[in-house]
């Protein structure tokens, strides 16, 4: 080896060494902290200016856009733009606690106490400190009740005052609690297992522990995504297949025409909760499944006498076009298929790489994976344009169909029922929206045209 080379290499690993005391130097506990305790605020300050932005459209919005003028009228605008005034004043109050909250917690190292009591906890049921995983599922068991208490009476709030007051809450509060000590009792059954593998699997897996890690929570997503809406959504709500009849027989004659393959049709008892309109699908492969909410039946049952232009077959075209276009594109018949079965794709794998370098990197530096927690944020915004980017493509997908007229009524439609204000800020959409709003769309499709 020459002496040239040599002194690359010594001068190379010089400079790395130097690199790793800056960053150890640097990254002391108490400039971890105020970094964390900084990079929140602004975060929040972001989120708080986004708000106001949008706040302001609220309030001096006050006339029907000129695009919807003759298919929204002023009362329903008045209607959304006062609902969305009164979410949007509860998401600044309920902000601003949960950011001062979060910033006592850190303060207080209470993170670090609840720790220290979950092992006094188990101490005193005969329990060792030694024993991790049951500290840890005491840990967990303590925080949810803590945290539940916390968010309760901003959730009764919510439930009780802003959707009652809109016509849109149907829960009694007997319901609520039951519904609340069964959500609670029910996640904490699923969670504690995989907890436990999890810190198993760190435990036994060594050097490469990630890599296992990283392989069981893809098993366990895939897993939940399977067993989810037939073992574990029943249990909060009723299923019941769509009775035979002219609705059944249009969202099969639309699916056929798309060559989804939909095994069954279920409706759910929706109506007790709220008055907001839903749907979904789900299954992997061949063996799809549609769950629609029962205020949409009602929907469909009032407008039924308009044959041909029923608003829930509309609204099926509207909320599963994008997914059924994301899974097929048999014999190229839509060209924007194969474009946004790569996108998904390309979801999945910015998911899993996120999740597999945070395992990853885990312990080798635990200040990189307090600094990934600002990633989300990023990625969080970069998924979204990448969902506005998937809407509008469904909605030229439509256009395919020749359905764009009755694209645009379901839109107009889907808006009315759940009071969507028309109008939105910019910036604010772009950050928050995957799925555009209403005028946005409007305008679109406008284009498409």
């Amino acid at each position: 080896m020459s002496s040239a080379t040599r002194h690359g290499l010594f001068s190379g690993f010089v400079g790395h060494q130097c690199l790793n005391d800056m960053i150890t130097t640097f990254w002391t506990p108490n400039n971890i902290f105020f970094s964390v305790l900084v990079f929140t605020w602004i975060v929040f300050a972001w989120d708080l200016y986004l708000s106001r932005r949008q706040y302001k459209i609220y309030k001096s919005v006050t006339e029907v856009p000129t695009e919807l003028i003759g298919v929204l009228d002023t009362e329903t605008l008045v209607k959304a733009r006062d609902y969305n005034i009164d979410k949007s004043c509860f998401g600044f109050y309920s902000s601003i606690w949960n950011q001062l909250l979060s910033t006592l917690i850190l303060w207080t190292e209470a993170i670090p106490m609840l720790w220290h009591f979950a092992g006094r906890t188990i101490s005193r049921v005969g329990y060792t400190t030694d024993n991790e995983i049951l500290q840890t599922l005491a840990f967990v068991l303590i925080g949810s009740v803590i945290s539940t208490i916390i968010d309760l009476p901003w959730s009764l709030y919510h439930t009780f005052v802003i959707e009652e007051r809109h016509g849109f809450n149907k829960q009694t509060m007997g319901f609520y609690a039951k519904d609340k000590v069964k959500k609670f009792v029910i996640m904490q059954a699923i969670i504690s297992p995989i907890l436990s593998m999890a810190i198993w699997i760190v435990k036994w897996g060594g050097d490469y522990f990630f890599i296992y890690l990283w392989a069981f929570c893809f098993i366990i997503t895939l897993l939940l995504m399977t067993v989810y809406a037939d073992y574990i959504a029943p249990l909060f709500d009723k299923f019941t297949p769509l009775p035979d009849g002219e609705l059944k027989q249009q969202i099969e004659k639309l699916a056929q025409s798309i060559d989804f393959p939909l095994k069954k049709l279920f409706v759910v008892e929706g109506s007790k909760r709220s008055s907001h309109s839903n749907a979904y699908f789900y299954g992997f492969h061949k063996n799809k499944r549609i769950v629609l909410f029962d205020t949409l039946i009602e929907d469909f049952h009032k407008n039924e006498e308009k044959k041909g232009n029923s608003p829930l077959s509309r609204f099926f075209l509207v909320f599963f076009t994008p997914t059924l276009l994301l899974l097929y594109n048999r014999h190229n018949r839509v060209l924007l298929g194969h474009w946004k079965l790569n996108h998904i794709l390309k979801n999945l794998v910015i998911a899993e790489t996120n999740l597999f370098l945070c395992f990853m990197v885990f312990p080798e530096n635990m200040v990189l994976v307090q600094e990934m927690c600002r990633k989300p944020k990023i990625l969080s915004f970069l998924m979204t344009c990448l969902g506005r980017r998937f809407e509008f493509a469904a909605d030229a997908f439509a256009k395919h169909m020749n359905r764009t007229a009755d694209l645009r009524s379901a839109l107009i439609k889907l808006n009315k029922d759940n009071l969507g204000f028309p109008l939105y800020d910019w910036l604010y959409s772009s950050w928050y929206h995957s799925h555009p709003p209403l005028l946005e769309r409007i305008r679109a499709l406008g284009k498409i045209d």
